[in-house]
């Protein structure tokens, strides 16, 4: 009997935590504690601690009886209140009647307790295993003391369930202290001390995981601490305990489970399957109708079944994995007709990723297949919504899993891997069982659609549309994507709205991918309707990497005309698009990094190139490993650092087919920037390995249908000037035949290898044909002016050359081209050095005097880049750092950090300082 008023001796290893210690000492203030936790949670060892330090008596009293009646309850509790030394004297008396108490009993013990010697000590009642006191009668009696007895009582009630208490008027009134289970939980720290007490020191990643698998369960912890002290490798039973046969098991088995009704243990058992469950999954997998009670009644009770809201339930994992364990020892074989049930109740009700993981779960790879399929969700392994997770779940469906849809599926995982050829054969065998399906299937007798795609056999096809566009764009075939395109566009108003509303990402994926495959046929301009009506969609997540994709590719149109201010624009965009949300990029990522470090070459800014080109590495693809490996053959070393920087950048990349346009001018880049390093040799053999060169070693990285007539131009362009640079003209003109007439920059960039090469007509001639072309922007325009400039000026015109210089230098300003001048060789320095063209040339271009800052001003620290430049004009126009980051679709940290650079160049500390002295150095 007298161990329900003593308190409960802590073990040896008993861990203070001071946090919950302090939280108990503010609830003096209160007239009313709640403790409130799961089984094992640390409820009553917690309080046993802060009572035995508190100083003064505190009554105890554990109501360790399955059911106590109100006269033997209250009994109880003025024994408890004697043995601590309360006021209580026996002319209060005591209840007579087991089964009730009377009132006037309960008055005079208010009345005592509120009496004149207990001001200031109030008695501290604790009323341990409270949940046991089921008599609502009990609870008010209970109540109506506490109300009565004032600042001479104050309550701790410790309980696994709610007590039946009206604490919403005590929260109200500011009058209640509550310790719950997320506060009983063992943090990292307290969970590292408490296995040190057990004479453990595990790593910390190692607690970390401990932590998280028992969610701070006291129990738990201490459970797996005394038995992982008995093991031969502690640190592995932590890592590695099976919750299942260990002593955690027993205690949830025998102090959750086993106490609830026979009805209550079967749900347990079968929700255990579940993530997460609400009443009308339960029920679907138990066949009962009450199953929202039940849940309820558990949650209130502290059963380990927790509330997310909204009627959704979830079990806490240790206690869920213990119940699976247990579910199989039970009912064996039961759990795969469980997930089954619960698949098929999840898609009725719309919960797409968790019908996934049930039907895989089940074994029932068709149905997951066809699920995935017939909801026209084929295009989320792309977008990087759920990519990661739907690749590893449909990673492990076995090659026996037949039908359109396993076959839709497996293709959409190779082609998103980028393995064409393994994508293609599913997708021709999806292809085959789908037409095969619609001339048996709509006219024949007794035959059903495949499991998994009744009703959504144009989904299917929509879904083998999708697919055989992306494939189309990985072989380099316009003609493909356009019939496929074609279809799709049919096929649309076949499938309900609402369900094509639900996945804008499907037409956005459509559109990216043929737009990309028109401009790798350069067809230009139709490839800009397709990318911008891309662009153009709904927004939000779900499209943000197709329009990524689209941005990236309209900037590198913009660069390929001669528009490098447009291409920066709109590659800046696409880069933003998808920051926001954190996003993996898209087929070709990494492709707005490119031509950023195409423009960047443009304006000679050769280790912003760099750096782009590095960030621009992943994903790795094959084209400039094969142009790396084929220069590593060649009898004499890299000769330079950008040398083997091109050897080294891809050396781990994996082998097959990379999206074609990012991979041709991932070459093209990376054989600009070595041509202005001066690594010609290494520059040409990345173009020779983009476009499959007769080498020996060379393996073609781009295996496609049709070759690109501008990657051709780029590559014979890019050819010749290696040949120039190494002195080889009669090669250099050999492979200017390449050069595609019908593309202006490339056009230019012949004219000028032409002058190089000693035949200025044919340069004119050349030049002369572009006349009247109004797409090309100064990227083209400031080239043609030079080769002009620089015909005149061999021929001994300086007027001439004068002339088209001034033409080059107002184009070139405003975008801040370097290259071209650069490329055009120092005979134009001596002419920038004189009026008007020095003023032109000033503050922006680096040859020679034109250069030189104006009398009287000091020269800045260091030259500008390029985005500094930017940041600079928009300080001058009085723009705020928030609104240069939306100029610029750059974060405002980058802002930030530009204007610090530009600070430190200008020697200033001020904006309106940067601005003024710039305009001195005519920057602005």
């Amino acid at each position: 009997m007298r161990t329900r008023y003593a308190l409960p001796p802590r073990p040896v290893t008993f861990l203070r935590r001071e946090r919950l210690t302090r939280h108990l000492d503010g609830a003096l203030t209160t007239p009313l504690t709640i403790v409130n936790g799961a089984a094992g949670a640390g409820k009553t060892l917690l309080v046993a601690d802060w009572a035995a330090r508190l100083g003064r008596p505190v009554a105890w009293f554990t109501t360790d009886a399955e059911e106590l009646r109100p006269g033997v309850f209250w009994a109880y509790v003025l024994e408890a209140l004697r043995a601590a030394g309360a006021p209580v004297p026996a002319a209060v008396g005591s209840p007579a009647d087991p089964g009730r108490v009377d009132e006037t009993l309960l008055n005079r013990l208010a009345a005592e307790l509120n009496g004149p010697t207990t001001a200031g000590r109030p008695a501290v009642l604790v009323l341990d295993g409270f949940d046991r006191v089921a008599a609502p009668e009990t609870a008010a009696q209970l109540e109506f003391v506490l109300r009565h007895a004032g600042p001479g009582l104050h309550l701790v009630v410790v309980s696994r369930t709610e007590p039946l208490l009206p604490l919403h008027r005590y929260r109200a009134a500011g009058e209640l202290t509550e310790i719950r289970d997320a506060e009983l939980a063992f943090t990292a720290r307290e969970a590292g001390e408490l296995l040190g007490r057990h004479g453990l020191s595990p790593p910390a990643a190692v607690v970390d995981a401990l932590v998280d698998r028992t969610r701070g369960w006291a129990a738990g912890l201490r459970l797996c601490a005394l038995a992982a002290r008995e093991s031969p490798e502690p640190e592995t039973y932590l890592k590695e305990f099976e919750a299942g046969q260990s002593a955690v098991a027993d205690f949830l088995l025998a102090e959750v489970l086993d106490i609830q009704p026979p009805g209550t243990q079967d749900l347990l058992l079968r929700v255990s399957v579940l993530e997460r469950f609400g009443p009308g999954l339960a029920n679907a997998l138990t066949g009962r109708s009450d199953a929202g009670t039940v849940l309820d009644s558990l949650h209130h009770r502290n059963a380990f079944v927790q509330h997310l809201g909204h009627s959704w339930y979830r079990l806490h994992p240790l206690f869920a994995e213990i119940l699976r364990a247990h579910l199989e020892v039970r009912h064996p074989g039961l759990a795969p007709e469980l997930h089954r049930r619960a698949a098929r109740w999840l898609k009725d009700a719309g919960f797409l990723p968790e019908t996934l993981v049930h039907g895989a779960a089940a074994g029932d790879w068709e149905f997951a297949a066809g699920t995935l399929v017939g909801d026209l969700a084929v295009g989320q392994l792309f977008t990087g919504l759920r990519s990661a997770g739907l690749h590893d779940l449909f990673s492990r469906m076995p090659t026996g899993a037949g039908g359109p849809a396993p076959e839709l599926v497996r293709a959409a995982g190779d082609l998103a891997r980028g393995d064409l050829e393994r994508g293609t054969v599913h997708l021709e065998r999806a292809g085959k069982l789908l037409a095969g399906g619609l001339l048996g299937q709509r006219g024949g007798e007794g035959q059903d659609d495949p499991e998994g795609l009744k009703g959504d056999r144009e989904a299917a096809r929509l879904c083998w549309a999708l697919l055989e566009v992306y494939a189309a764009r990985l072989a380099g075939s316009s003609p493909r994507a356009e019939r496929a395109v074609r279809l799709a566009r049919e096929l649309r108003g076949a499938v309900p709205a609402e369900l094509l509303d639900r996945h804008p990402e499907l037409t956005a994926l459509l559109l990216a991918h043929l737009g990309s495959t028109r401009l790798w046929t350069g067809r230009f301009e139709d490839a800009r309707m397709a990318l911008s009506a891309a662009v153009a969609g709904p927004g939000g997540t779900s499209t943000a990497l197709p329009r990524e994709d689209a941005l990236a590719h309209l900037a590198l149109i913009d660069q390929l005309n001669g528009w490098p201010g447009r291409a920066e624009h709109k590659a800046s965009r696409a880069l933003a698009e998808t920051a926001r949300y954190g996003l993996p990029g898209p087929p070709g990522t990494g492709l707005e990094r490119l031509v950023l470090a195409a423009v960047a070459i443009d304006r000679d800014e050769l280790d912003r190139a760099r750096a782009l080109l590095d960030e621009a590495a992943t994903p790795l693809d094959a084209v400039p490993r094969a142009a790396a490996r084929s220069a590593s053959h060649s009898p004499s070393p890299p000769a330079s650092h950008d040398a083997r920087a091109a050897h080294d950048l891809h050396a781990h990349a994996p082998v097959g087919p990379a999206d074609p346009v990012t991979s041709a001018v991932r070459a093209v880049v990376t054989a600009r920037l070595l041509l202005a390093r001066g690594d010609p040799r290494v520059a040409h053999a990345a173009l020779r390995a983009a476009v499959g060169a007769t080498h020996p070693d060379a393996t073609a990285a781009l295996t496609t249908e049709a070759p690109s007539p501008w990657l051709r131009g780029q590559a014979a362009l890019v050819t010749a000037a290696a040949h120039l640079a190494e002195g080889r003209p009669r090669a250099a003109a050999e492979a200017l035949r390449e050069v595609p007439l019908d593309q202006p920059a490339c056009v230019v960039e012949a004219a000028r290898m032409q002058l190089a090469a000693g035949d200025p007509r044919a340069a004119g001639d050349l030049l002369d044909a572009l006349h009247g072309t109004d797409r090309t922007g100064p990227g083209v325009s400031v080239r043609a002016a030079l080769v002009r400039a620089r015909s005149g000026h061999l021929a001994g015109d300086t007027a001439t050359a004068r002339r088209w210089l001034a033409v080059a230098l107002r184009g070139a300003r405003h975008e801040h081209l370097r290259r071209p001048f650069v490329e055009a060789g120092p005979w134009s320095g001596p002419l920038l050095d004189t009026d008007p063209l020095r003023g032109l040339a000033a503050g922006w271009l680096v040859t020679g005097s034109a250069d030189v800052p104006p009398s009287g001003v000091k020269e800045p620290v260091e030259e500008l880049s390029g985005r500094e430049r930017d940041v600079l004009r928009r300080l001058a126009r009085l723009m705020t750092t928030e609104e240069i980051a939306a100029d610029l679709y750059v974060s405002v940290n980058t802002v930030k950090t530009h204007l610090k650079s530009v600070y430190r160049k200008l020697d200033v500390n001020r904006r309106a300082d940067a601005v003024r002295r710039a305009r001195a150095l005519r920057l602005l």
